[in-house]
């Protein structure tokens, strides 16, 4: 439902990680989250939600793609 390019940032990823890295040690494998594109659920009309059965997708270029299936909290 939501599809952003890093282009699409306001601040470019190396002023990213310069700020971030001012107050907190980066490692390798760490992760930056960072906002999310236009088109998030709560906003829409009416709004959608994540439900059992949904696939969350993360795809990063030539670093291939992230899956996780939403499943119902026990």
């Amino acid at each position: 439902m939501q599809d952003a390019a890093l282009a699409d940032l306001i601040f470019p990823v190396s002023v990213l990680i310069s700020y971030i890295s001012q107050f907190t040690p980066l490692a390798s494998g760490d992760v930056i989250v960072s906002d999310t594109p236009s088109g998030v659920g709560d906003k829409r009309e009416p709004p959608v939600y994540m439900t059992p059965g949904d696939v969350i997708e993360v795809e990063i270029g030539c670093l291939g793609t992230l899956v996780n299936p939403v499943i119902l909290e026990t």
